[in-house]
């Protein structure tokens, strides 16, 4: 049979739910394709090479949401939101591109819309590249915490369940983590878009201070 990168890439992405990142390697793929492993080689020269071309389409389904009307605020809300619910479609999706090559002008345009989107809005070019790097890993490292409590949708790791956690802690030597823990393993959409906000007012304050 004969396949090709692009096969070998939806098949990697359509197993994540199924294996996780750690169970994925490239003879489960050969055998759900129905080759020999070492046909893969042709299209993906390593695990790592398949992660950059795993990661680079999911990038490609990313949708920017539309540009405002003057509100970056807005923008950078509702892109930080889109992201999230991108990686969010895979198991381990966060996990998947962080760190990654991008493999096609997919890293440029990742860089440039938001760049473009705030130097119109008056940042400088320095502000821009700070601001989108500083929502872009809050975003990735966010949801590779969410999707260690959640590794597929609907799903719980019994190790993170609050009740689980709380007896684990000593009452007395730490109340406060103790209790904390309600709020960080539970409602992740709450969590999640409180500290876009932070972030996003923390830009606006902060640009076109000192720093340059």
């Amino acid at each position: 049979m004969a396949v090709n990168r692009k096969q070998v890439v939806q098949v990697a992405l359509s197993l994540l739910d199924e294996t996780g990142l750690e169970g994925l390697t490239l003879k489960r793929i050969a055998d759900e394709l129905g080759v020999r492993t070492p046909t893969l080689y042709w299209h993906v020269s390593s695990k790592q090479a398949l992660l950059d071309e795993m990661a680079t389409a999911m990038v490609r389904e990313f949708a920017w949401p539309a540009t405002p009307a003057g509100d970056w605020r807005e923008w950078l809300t509702a892109v930080a939101g889109a992201l999230r619910g991108t990686l969010l479609r895979y198991r381990d999706g966060a996990r998947v591109l962080s760190g990654r090559h991008l493999t096609d002008d997919s890293a440029l345009t990742m860089l440039e819309v938001p760049l473009r989107t705030l130097a119109d809005a008056g940042f400088a070019t320095d502000e821009a590249a700070r601001a989108w790097g500083i929502l872009y890993a809050y975003v990735v490292g966010f949801t590779i915490e969410e999707q260690a409590v959640h590794p597929a949708s609907g799903d719980r790791d019994p190790r993170y369940a609050p009740e689980t956690r709380a007896e684990r802690i000593d009452p007395e030597s730490h109340p406060l983590t103790r209790k904390a823990g309600t709020v960080l393993l539970g409602d992740f959409d709450r969590r999640f878009e409180h500290g876009v906000r932070v972030l996003v007012t923390g830009l606006d304050v902060v640009r076109g201070g000192a720093e340059g």
